[in-house]
């Protein structure tokens, strides 16, 4: 059952628990496992809805390597969300492409209106979809700015450590945003509260609309790839101008030291493949409508012509649904 006599506390920026919290990953993929492995590693109650993985996360674990360390876990696992039963926080790291599952699956995770939700989603509309589902004070989002990916069944890969920005879906109610950032902060990952959830976003998609896109559609490619072509890189740097352009007409500011640190960004990943990329060879749905179509949607709608972006957009979108080989 939930931690029923948790208490949240100040700390330094934020707020902890005073006791362990029963955590759900729904969609354990590469973010989900990875952030759900570290919370438990830290004490917390973490319970992981498997689906492909689970006899073999069930036999052999999770093995999680990260920047000079590494660690194994046999994680509680289960197939359905009534085997997990009510919790203090669920954590959503699902694809946004299976957004449509949520009402079948986290009302049995809610402990009677008093259950937290955070999505650690890609693109934009995902709070949204929660909020139809749930009061908005008890939704946050959270913007993974690392590289992790799953290579093989049950191993999980951290290969820049990054950070995790958390901001409410209601940014006049701060304390759940403090708390979440608390709790991750005190498990070792760099993360922190912000203010405004939009402008999480669209600095998210400052990374994501290029560089998953561009990963694809110049053929399936790594970033060490896009970051040696200065035709990619040009590229980029405009698709980053129009995001840019978006979110100014949003009201919110990105700098140019922003921008610039996105492309500095891809000189420590190496031969690094994007999430959306690997969705795409494995024959997975790309988040195509999410990370790129819903950003150009409300650009256009602010009568920004957004050309590149909607070039991209209409290529992958084609990629995507005819699974066409790159």
């Amino acid at each position: 059952m939930p931690s029923q006599s948790n208490q949240f506390i100040p700390g330094e920026n934020a707020f902890l628990p005073t006791c362990p919290l029963k955590i759900a990953i729904v969609g354990a993929g590469a973010v989900g496992a990875y952030y759900g492995c570290v919370l438990a590693r830290a004490g917390h109650d973490v319970h992981f809805l498997l689906r492909s993985d689970y006899d073999f996360v069930r036999e052999h674990g999770y093995h999680v390597r990260a920047m000079g360390e590494s660690f194994h876990l046999f994680p509680q696992a289960a197939q359905s969300p009534a085997a997990i039963g009510p919790c203090d926080l669920v954590i959503i790291a699902l694809k946004t492409t299976a957004n449509a599952l949520l009402p079948g699956l986290l009302p049995q995770l809610d402990n009677l209106g008093r259950t937290f939700f955070l999505t650690l989603q890609n693109g934009m509309g995902n709070v949204e979809a929660l909020a139809r589902l749930f009061a908005p004070q008890r939704i946050a989002a959270g913007l993974c700015f690392a590289c992790i990916n799953r290579t093989a069944p049950g191993v999980i890969e951290s290969y820049i450590p990054g950070r995790v920005q958390i901001a409410g879906a209601e940014p006049s109610i701060p304390g759940l945003a403090l708390m979440l950032a608390g709790v991750f902060a005190a498990a070792g990952v760099a993360c922190r509260a912000v203010d405004s959830l939009e402008e999480v976003l669209w600095k998210k998609l400052c990374w994501n609309i290029p560089f998953n896109g561009l990963a694809i559609a110049a053929g399936g490619i790594s970033t060490d790839r896009i970051a040696a072509s200065p035709a990619l890189m040009e590229l980029a740097t405009s698709l980053m101008e129009e995001v840019r352009a978006a979110a100014a007409a949003h009201g919110i500011a990105i700098t140019d030291a922003f921008i610039a640190s996105q492309a500095a960004s891809l000189q420590g990943m190496g031969a690094y493949k994007p999430s959306s990329l690997i969705d795409y060879f494995s024959g997975r749905p790309v988040e195509v409508d999410s990370i790129w179509g819903e950003p150009l949607r409300r650009g256009q709608a602010k009568g920004l012509p957004m050309g590149r972006l909607a070039a991209l957009y209409a290529l992958l979108r084609y990629l995507a649904d005819n699974k066409c080989p790159v």
